[in-house]
């Protein structure tokens, strides 16, 4: 399992975020850059105990309407071959020292434990508790879940596609909306989502979609 550390982080996690949102796709927030704050989110472990896996949930104030994203996130102790363009920045932490923060979705580590987490191989963890499983992160699987592997990822105005040679693709919805009742059902052609739960704007708790997972061809 996974130690959170309580101790210092330089820069904060929100201020990496607030230099690199405004450069992504499905950024809604204004030309003068995001005001944020922590609206939820929940870890995986990595099985080797190498790489940090968070899925952060901020929400954004600085457009016409409060806007919510997930941004899953991976830290490191060292740069990720090839991954340069995924970098978000790199911080201090004040137990385990320089640490490489990257967008999530490009990193393949946890590209394989989201989709673990789908098959219901993988527990989602809290947040901010060592060790204690986080009850409020639900996924569902129907089908046969492909074994990760040379996902592509391919950022859009709504969220990210991480698609694999014969198809499959693990949609990864950025803009968060709440669904309209408690248990959002799995879309069509679907066979696995995972579902979260997120603090609004005024206060109030929501629940909706935050990954979607299809097959691909038939082999």
């Amino acid at each position: 399992m996974a130690v959170i550390h309580r101790t210092t982080v330089e820069p904060t996690k929100l201020e990496l975020l607030a230099s690199w949102l405004p450069s992504r796709p499905w950024y809604r927030g204004g030309a003068d850059g995001p005001e944020l704050s922590k609206a939820g989110g929940f870890r995986l472990d990595d099985p080797r105990g190498e790489v940090g896996i968070e899925f952060m949930v901020v929400t954004d104030a600085s457009g016409p309407a409060p806007v919510t994203y997930l941004v899953p996130l991976t830290y490191r102790g060292a740069p990720l071959d090839g991954a340069g363009h995924a970098l978000v920045g790199t911080m201090e932490h004040g137990v385990l020292g320089r640490r490489w923060a990257y967008d999530g979705c490009h990193d393949p580590v946890l590209a394989a434990q989201l989709t673990e987490l789908i098959a219901g191989r993988a527990r989602a963890q809290d947040q901010d508790v060592s060790d204690t499983p986080d009850r409020e992160v639900a996924a569902e699987c129907t089908g046969a879940v492909p074994v990760p592997a040379e996902l592509t990822a391919h950022d859009d105005s709504e969220g990210t596609r991480l698609t694999a040679p014969r198809g499959a693709t693990l949609r990864v919805h950025r803009v968060l909306r709440p669904a309209p009742d408690a248990r959002p059902a799995l879309p069509r052609g679907a066979v696995g989502q995972v579902t979260g739960c997120w603090r609004t704007a005024d206060g109030a708790r929501a629940r909706g979609v935050l990954a979607v997972l299809h097959p691909g061809a038939p082999a």
